[in-house]
């Protein structure tokens, strides 16, 4: 009897179950389709550091980074990619993560300077992701002021959050976590990776660290680990900055303008281990019985050597550029042991080449270029911005892009690798042509555009903006002085001779200033950025920055007699 031939009921009640089988199938289909989908998106995990100078990155090759080594960031590099010329628009803490979040200049997002409110409720990249499938998470530093949008999950620091026994705020609680920062950040990482994350969807996260911010606090464990290091202090440690006026007026000099206390952690006497200046009591209240006995016992041989010494002038100013370079590189080591245990824990899990993995901080920072610390400048160590990638499938091994690239580019760089669309509004350029080889560094961007707007304020580096190209970089600082930089960067790289008015360079300057018009258009740069401050409120903040560093208001901020001729 052939099937068309049976009763049309019989042939209902033999078919239905048959075609159930057939949808499951295709609804399996279609969802193992759907699923392969998601884990064909690369995973980001977002590794930032705060005040990382790519001097104290192994993998770029300053001598100071080769006595102190990162060999587990250097596996990034090793693994993937390693940018040369990356920088970033406006080199302080809240307004490049701000640039990062945004895709977006600072006067475009709103958060030009630390003390102004971002806004979270506009469009960031972890929402942009969210939309696209991906689980969203913040640990560590946010500094952005009010609570994370667009996250799935965050626990961040409180404000700039401390070394030790660090305050966390998660949802509605705050609650003071036990132990060092950089160490409880990347337990945090990895934990989220582990039980909170969903395991057939791809995720975003970003391990955003304190370190190696000031005032520098190694771990227990790294206390004396480079004591017996002598590393080189740059050439222009003792310089007087000629031609720089804005260089003559700041405050972020190591030797001059560093608190002894607080971030020198010098004693008030031989025997004692009571600190000398320090404004900012809570780094070390907050720290233990046990902890603060380990600290003290290995701070106070080293301490009273110092005392013994009686240093005075030149001396006493290279002896503090050791003390501080010692211990920024022993934060730096406990961030690398950190960066090492998040790849280990890739690799152990088989997440290691669906995974993009990004390291970079949030600004360069100075180690005694010019005798400063910090950052703000537009000056190469404050402007340049270390950044390595790598993803298996995608970016070839141990290779270096040289394009003009800034962390502008961050959000469409990782909305790109998740096949997202990147919104016009956003004013950066995906990074991913130069990692594929579609592009050459020459096609990518002639210049980069730079604004800073941070005074008067900490350090009372001048508000400025300017441009940078491959080879020249020319910067306008104004406010209570108005003056132009100009630098040869192939000739000075250390930008120590200021050519702006050289008749030799005349056409190059005409050019220059041709060029960072095109940009202030392209960028919307309006009349409004260039506003100034009025100079009663100029002179109350050298008063209030006098008093903070127990100086005389009357005097400050003439700098201290320190021969350096």
């Amino acid at each position: 009897m052939h099937i068309y031939s049976l009763p049309k009921t019989f042939l209902i009640i033999f078919l239905l179950p048959l075609l159930a089988i057939i949808g499951c199938e295709n609804n399996k289909e279609a969802k193992n389709s759907e699923n392969a989908e998601k884990l064909q998106k690369p995973n980001i995990v977002f590794i930032m550091t705060d005040d990382h100078a790519a001097q104290a990155i192994s993998a770029y090759g300053h001598p100071v980074s080769q006595l102190a080594p990162t060999p587990n960031i250097d596996r990034i590099a090793n693994n993937g990619a390693k940018f040369l010329n990356n920088f970033c628009t406006n080199s302080i803490c809240g307004p490049s993560r701000a640039v990062i979040l945004t895709g977006k200049f600072s006067h475009i997002n709103g958060f030009r300077m630390n003390g102004e409110v971002f806004d979270g409720s506009q469009p960031t990249l972890p929402k942009f992701l969210k939309e696209a499938g991906y689980q969203t998470a913040i640990v560590g530093k946010w500094h952005l002021h009010g609570r994370p949008q667009g996250f799935d999950y965050w626990n961040i620091l409180n404000d700039q959050g401390n070394y030790y026994n660090p305050e966390f705020i998660h949802q509605n609680d705050t609650t003071i976590v036990n132990g060092y920062a950089t160490d409880i950040i990347t337990d945090m990482g990895i934990d989220w990776m582990e039980t909170k994350r969903k395991k057939d969807e791809p995720f975003f996260l970003m391990v955003h660290h304190k370190a190696p911010h000031r005032n520098w606090m190694p771990p227990i464990r790294h206390i004396n680990t480079y004591d017996s290091i002598t590393f080189p202090l740059p050439d222009s440690y003792l310089s007087k900055h000629e031609g720089q006026v804005a260089a003559q007026q700041q405050l972020q000099t190591i030797y001059e303008d560093m608190y002894e206390g607080h971030d020198l952690k010098m004693t008030v006497s031989k025997g004692s281990d009571s600190l000398r200046h320090n404004p900012w009591t809570s780094d070390f209240d907050r720290m233990t019985k046990e902890q603060r006995q380990a600290w003290n016992n290995a701070y106070r041989p080293k301490n009273d050597a110092f005392h013994d010494a009686n240093l005075q002038g030149r001396e006493l100013a290279k002896w503090k550029g050791q003390r501080y370079l010692r211990d920024y590189m022993g934060t730096v080591k406990a961030v690398d042991e950190g960066v090492g245990k998040i790849l280990d824990y890739l690799e152990k899990n088989n997440l290691t080449e669906n995974t993009l993995i990004v390291y970079t901080t949030d600004q360069g920072f100075y180690l005694g270029e010019k005798g400063f610390f910090d950052k703000r400048f537009m000056y190469e160590e404050s402007l340049a911005m270390p950044l390595l990638m790598q993803y298996p499938k995608a970016i070839e091994k141990g290779i270096t892009i040289d394009a003009l690239t800034q962390n502008l580019d961050f959000a469409p760089t990782f909305l790109d690798f998740a096949g997202a669309e990147i919104p016009d509004s956003m004013q950066g350029k995906s990074l991913r042509p130069l990692l594929n080889n579609k592009t050459n560094a020459g096609g990518f961007r002639d210049a980069v555009y730079y604004h800073y707007y941070d005074f008067p304020a900490f350090h009372m580096v001048k508000r400025h903006y300017g441009i940078r190209t491959e080879r020249y970089k020319l910067i306008h600082f104004y406010d209570d002085i108005d003056t132009w930089e100009l630098y040869d960067l192939k000739k000075d790289p250390k930008e120590e001779n200021n050519l702006y008015g050289d008749p030799a360079y005349a056409e190059i300057q005409q050019k220059l200033h041709l060029e960072l018009k095109q940009l202030q258009e392209k960028y919307e740069v309006t009349e409004k950025e260039f506003q100034t401050t009025p100079k009663e409120k100029v002179d109350q903040a050298y008063r209030n920055f006098a008093r903070l560093a127990g100086e005389d208001p009357e005097t400050y901020p003439e700098k201290k007699s320190i021969e350096v001729d």
